[in-house]
């Protein structure tokens, strides 16, 4: 149930993590992958900074949005912002 919360969680962060970040996307289906590898990301990050994993639905999609937003990020800088649309 934990992995299958994760993914829900993922897919609510790359959602909104596509409408924050300004350019083209990646299209519906790799916002979904952004977001969720995003909600792994900003889970282990907030972990490791010491903050602790209980805060709710709410901080729990923040944290995802954090993590979704800095895969976003990396991602441009390595494809030099380019988006592929199909």
């Amino acid at each position: 149930m934990f992995i299958l919360w994760w993914i829900i969680v993922g897919i609510i962060a790359g959602w909104i993590t596509g409408k924050i970040m300004s350019g083209g996307g990646y299209g519906v289906l790799m916002d979904m992958v952004v977001g969720i590898i995003g909600a792994i990301i900003g889970g282990f990050t907030m972990r490791s900074m010491g903050f602790a994993g209980s805060g709710g639905m709410l901080y729990t999609i923040l944290v995802a949005v954090l993590g979704a937003v800095i895969l976003t990020l990396l991602l441009r800088l390595v494809t030099k912002g380019r988006v592929r649309q199909i």
